[in-house]
């Protein structure tokens, strides 16, 4: 650091998205770091040798500066490598949570590395250790569960994304343990899932007990696993944006918490200090950087950001000791990492890329994400497991054939896509149709009418109904229902004949009203890419075992809701799910 001048100095604590970066921008402005946003990608269905490519000439631009500092590509990698075409969709952290199982989540961060790593990117925007108390919020499904509890269990996603830390390595200092693994970023710090009704980028009221007892603790675990990165949230605590919050990112991660890897912030993170955002840049910045932040996402005014520090730190508005900090922490990450040594990315892991071995392992995160919540009127007659012979069956639902919403938001597109051409995969459909035995006739209906299922002699049948695809404010709800024409399917098919009902969805939805009419319920989250793990556990080739990390509300009007509370009174609650034994195949 004592060779650098203030200009490289600053140039590293910039993080520019994709779109506006070149070699020429690496090199002539110093920066330090590049990222792709959701969906930005360099090609629709672009290969991994196009995504090496194009990380590589921009780390030539920063090779090619007078001190050759790489720059490091970060992107969000949350349920697998969920931008790229062809990656492994796992199910989104919701699903996860209901496994209960963090041996399986620390395997789904090797997959998830080593597919990122296929593209030639080492740094990931995950995991995200929110402790959502309230399903009205749109990132609800990033979070793995209400209990804070099961949210630092599977903190153990850390230890597969960045290696195992070593036994002897010191509290609170980052660990990436070669090229097979990518720095981490825990997100967002803190009280993200806390905010009033679940309004994303909000407000969370909470006094301090509240704060560091329900939102804190995945950080402590975090921090102990050798987390590179935290992320900075949009959110505030009791009326003060995170992303000034000096008390909090400098008081108590850095100097309490003895946190010693970079905190980033997020995208246009300190613009949103005001409001509008924007209004008072050169406040943004004082605020932001006083904070603590050491790496600022701008992502694309990259100019106004490095002209404004410059002249506010040589104008000694912010001490030189602060970018000191900043600079060390994000070098100490890159020189942790490896990236020193090998800033180029070469080909070795391409075949990585949605290999069937990260897909077996996604349909096992499947099976055991799907949570039972009714199998039958009664113990004694079970509907589940499904018979595999019937002379014929129904299929029906918005969200049975279509891959893009069982993968949900943050898969190819920001917000995701619908349909069946977003990427490959299998959808519970073509599970089913692979699944029964060849002489069971499947028929396939997107929303019957009453009179078509009556009309015809079905054994039983599968109705595959939720929420379409969302990310971020976008999927803020204060009604949380099925999407249409979801309610008026279960009722046509479910007053008719045997059913079971699968929902695909983020969150818990209002269920309440179709429960009686329905034979068997199935919570399957967003499941991702694989859909054969839901009729892995469906017709009885495995049991079901997952528990809700959620509780399941009765109405909307008794949220927030969560475990613990006084007035508890859920349809089904936290920790609920029935279990069935495989069928022993004869």
């Amino acid at each position: 650091m004592g060779r650098m001048s203030l200009e490289e100095k600053i140039g590293q604590m910039v993080q520019i998205d994709r779109t506006v970066a070149s070699k020429e921008v690496m090199n002539k402005y110093l920066i330090g770091s590049i990222l792709s946003g959701g969906g930005s990608v360099p090609a629709k269905e672009a290969s991994p040798k196009v995504w090496i490519d194009m990380v590589n000439e921009f780390q030539e631009g920063s090779l090619s500066t007078r001190l050759g500092i790489p720059m490091i590509y970060g992107i969000d990698a949350v349920h697998g490598h969920n931008n790229v075409y062809n990656a492994t969709i796992f199910p989104h952290n919701v699903g996860l949570g209901a496994t209960r199982d963090p041996n399986l989540v620390k395997r789904i961060g090797a997959a998830t590395a080593l597919e990122v790593r296929a593209t030639g990117i080492s740094y990931v925007f995950a995991p995200c250790i929110a402790v959502c108390r309230d399903p009205r919020w749109g990132r609800c499904y990033e979070s793995y569960s209400e209990d804070p509890n099961i949210v630092r269990a599977m903190t153990e996603i850390i230890s597969g994304l960045q290696g195992e830390i070593p036994a002897n390595s010191r509290k609170g200092v980052p660990y990436v343990a070669g090229r097979e693994k990518v720095a981490a970023c825990a997100k967002h710090y803190v009280g993200d899932g806390g905010t009033t009704k679940g309004i994303n980028e909000n407000n969370t009221v909470a006094n301090r007990h509240e704060l560091l007892s329900i939102h804190m603790p995945g950080y402590y675990n975090s921090i102990i696993k050798g987390v590179s990165t935290i992320m900075i949230s949009f959110s505030s605590w009791n009326g003060k944006k995170m992303h000034e919050n000096q008390d909090l990112i400098t008081g108590f991660l850095k100097n309490t918490l003895r946190f010693r890897g970079f905190v980033i912030s997020d995208w246009q993170g300190i613009d949103r200090i005001t409001s509008p955002p924007h209004a008072n840049y050169t406040y943004s910045i004082i605020a932001g950087i006083t904070a603590g932040i050491d790496m600022i996402m701008v992502p694309y005014n990259y100019t106004e950001f490095i002209d404004g520090l410059t002249y506010l730190v040589k104008s000694n508005v912010i001490p030189i000791s602060r970018i000191d900090d900043a600079v060390k922490r994000i070098l100490r990450v890159k020189f942790i990492m490896g990236l020193f040594e090998n800033p180029l990315a070469d080909s070795i892991f391409v075949n990585e890329l949605g290999k069937k071995e990260h897909r077996e392992l996604a349909r096992e995160a499947v099976r055991k994400s799907l949570v039972l919540l009714k199998n039958g009127e009664s113990a004694d007659k079970p509907m589940i497991p499904l018979p595999k012979k019937a002379p014929k069956i129904l299929v029906a639902g918005s969200h049975a054939d279509n891959l893009g919403f069982q993968c949900g938001g943050w898969t190819i597109e920001w917000q995701g896509l619908g349909g069946n051409n977003l990427t490959s995969g299998t959808t519970i459909l073509s599970a089913i149709k692979d699944t029964v035995d060849p002489k069971t006739k499947v028929v396939f209906k997107e929303n019957p009418s009453a009179q078509f299922v009556k009309s015809n002699q079905f054994s039983y049948a599968i109705v595959v109904v939720g929420e379409p695809p969302y990310a971020e404010t976008f999927g803020d709800s204060l009604n949380l229902t099925i999407s249409e024409p979801g309610p008026s399917t279960i009722t046509n098919v479910c007053g008719a004949v045997k059913c079971v009902v699968i929902v695909i969805s983020g969150r818990p939805v209002v269920l309440q009203p179709y429960v009686a009419v329905i034979d068997a319920v199935v919570a399957a989250w967003l499941p991702g890419t694989e859909g054969k793990g839901v009729t892995d556990v469906l017709f009885g080739d495995y049991g079901f075992s997952g528990k809700l990390s959620r509780t399941w509300f009765k109405t909307v009007d008794q949220l927030p809701m969560n475990v613990g509370d006084r007035h508890y009174d859920p349809l089904f609650p936290f920790g609920f799910g029935l279990t069935t034994n495989p069928v022993k195949a004869y």
